[in-house]
């Protein structure tokens, strides 16, 4: 597996991790859950994967010219590994209340199809190639996925670490309301 994958496939399994159902189900006001979140993954990993399963079976890369907003973007996610707050989901990634049992069964999975799939692309069309288009930052390699795909995985995974952190806080007051 590639190592920023490996990276991120780890990351993703410690914040799981020691969580129960009702860990994944707890969030605070108007926020996702834990696993919203991880579903939320899934889905970007599954999005991925089908988009370079369209490559392969057209036998070319299905890319358009980079704006210049994209470009800037693609720099900032994928150049200086940032994710910047406050972006909205593209609607396809957005949780539709998936079981979390079958989230946390099969995440692990799904981030080997990506990697087995982009890695097939990259063979095929070569590594310096742009090989398919992302909804908001518009034509990446192979390498620029892995990377998009890390940072987006890792600014989840310290959302899921404040969820768990807000988590245990509450429990905590709650205990100690209940002994006074």
């Amino acid at each position: 597996m590639d190592g920023a994958l490996e990276k991120l496939q780890q990351a993703v399994e410690d914040a799981m991790e020691g969580l129960s159902n009702e860990d994944l189900s707890w969030h605070p006001p108007g926020k996702w859950c834990a696993a919203e979140v991880l579903e939320h993954l899934y889905l970007t990993y599954t999005g991925t994967v089908m988009g370079f399963e369209r490559v392969l079976a057209g036998g070319k890369p299905i890319v358009h010219p980079a704006t210049f907003r994209q470009r800037c973007r693609t720099l900032v996610v994928v150049g200086l590994g940032y994710m910047p707050q406050g972006q909205k989901s593209p609607r396809v990634a957005l949780p539709r209340g998936m079981p979390a049992e079958k989230v946390r069964a099969e995440i692990s999975a799904k981030i080997e199809a990506m990697d087995e799939i982009i890695a097939r692309s990259e063979e095929s069309f070569g590594g310096r190639t742009k090989l398919l288009d992302h909804p908001i930052l518009g034509p990446l390699t192979a390498a620029q996925w892995r990377k998009l795909h890390l940072v987006h995985s890792l600014h989840h995974v310290k959302q899921l670490r404040r969820l768990r952190q807000r988590r245990e806080q509450e429990r905590a007051t709650r205990l100690e309301t209940d002994l006074s």
